[in-house]
């Protein structure tokens, strides 16, 4: 059976979106070119930043209809994510509050891409 273990954002400048991701991520990226960057991530997971205009079939070009998810420990983790995002001028969505999933806030990469952080166990 295949595992998923790539998780493509589509985006209009992939070097662009490498900067944000490589801050935010804290590591480099596996590669990056002009229409494609990626990052490996812990658990065997990799993202992938494609360019808009290089994905076939053409994707579209607003809206989103999902989110990457950083899950942490506690809500004092949240809090904490929180202030340091602000802090760097990261986009913030949405501030803290408490959901189904505990303490949650939502944030905005450069192409608006959702990036929530929440709790680990909830």
């Amino acid at each position: 059976m295949a595992t998923p273990n790539l998780f493509l954002l589509y985006v209009e400048d992939p070097l662009k979106s490498v900067e944000f991701y490589q801050e935010l991520l804290e590591r480099k990226p596996a590669a990056a070119f002009p229409s494609f960057a990626s990052f490996k991530l812990d658990g065997g997971f990799s993202l992938g930043l494609w360019a808009n205009h290089r994905v076939n079939p053409t994707p579209p070009t607003t809206g989103n209809r999902g989110e990457i998810a950083f899950t942490v420990a506690d809500d004092e983790a949240v809090k904490a994510l929180h202030r340091d995002w602000s802090k760097r001028g990261i986009v913030i969505k949405q501030e803290p509050y408490t959901d189904v999933f505990g303490l949650t806030f939502v944030a905005l990469d450069p192409d608006g891409h959702r990036i929530r952080v929440c709790l680990k166990d909830k």
